[in-house]
């Protein structure tokens, strides 16, 4: 029990350090959007080549949602 109260406040610190630190980023990115959002730009994901379900972009294409803003 000794070991287990400093580790669990050591994984609750790092849980509470990373929410803090994505709600820094949205709170400074323009619109509170993160760049690079376009699933078709990957390969590891989009692996049949599939279009975008958001903008429709193909896989050879860049991302028509950020071309919108």
């Amino acid at each position: 029990m000794e070991e287990f109260l400093p580790l669990f406040l050591i994984t609750i610190g790092f849980i509470v350090f990373v929410f803090v630190g994505i709600g820094i980023k949205i709170l400074l990115k323009k619109n509170g959007k993160f760049a690079g959002t376009c699933a078709s730009q990957n390969p590891l994901v989009n692996k049949e080549g599939e279009v975008c379900g958001i903008c429709g972009a193909k896989p050879e294409e860049k991302c028509k949602n950020e071309e919108t803003e």
